[in-house]
């Protein structure tokens, strides 16, 4: 009985640590091209946030926000790509800390931050965008942006 009891925990952990990964999909090979494009907008602005680590895979996922939108949950060597109204945004990690960042965007502009999770606390960093764009191909795979409205799986 003890053995079924020890199965059953295992198993439970194992799921529950699958629906936390898979609370935010990865976006097809097709959009993920297409954003690694990185075409502007004439009339918005791109915000790219992109989380380049390699740490432990234990390491925190952090639930990004853009003007107290949710976006998604950002795993080790993910981005996002935001469409937002050229003007003045706050980004800002929930999860193990609450991070965040003030930038003004103008229309037609591509912005590229890059997001750090080191010792369970987010920093959010503006990047040059030669070297972001590089970064972002040679590392990340794009996120699928959560619906306004939609929540996350519980964790």
């Amino acid at each position: 009985m003890l053995g079924n009891l020890k199965i059953l925990a295992v198993l439970a952990l194992s799921l529950a640590a699958l629906a936390g990964c898979a609370s935010t999909p990865q976006a097809s090979r097709q959009r993920d091209a297409e954003a690694k494009q990185f075409r502007p907008h004439p009339a918005t602005s791109a915000i790219y946030i992109y989380r380049t680590d390699r740490q432990a895979p234990d390491s925190e996922s952090t639930d990004i926000y853009v003007d107290g939108r949710l976006i998604g949950a950002t795993l080790q060597q993910s981005f996002f790509r935001v469409n937002v109204n050229p003007g003045v945004h706050v980004l800002n990690g929930m999860g193990p800390d609450q991070g965040s960042l003030r930038m003004e965007t103008r229309p037609g502009e591509i912005y590229f931050i890059e997001l750090k999770v080191v010792g369970s606390n987010s920093h959010f960093i503006i990047v040059d965008p030669e070297i972001a764009r590089q970064t972002t191909i040679a590392c990340c795979a794009l996120m699928e942006n959560w619906a306004p409205g939609q929540r996350p799986l519980l964790r």
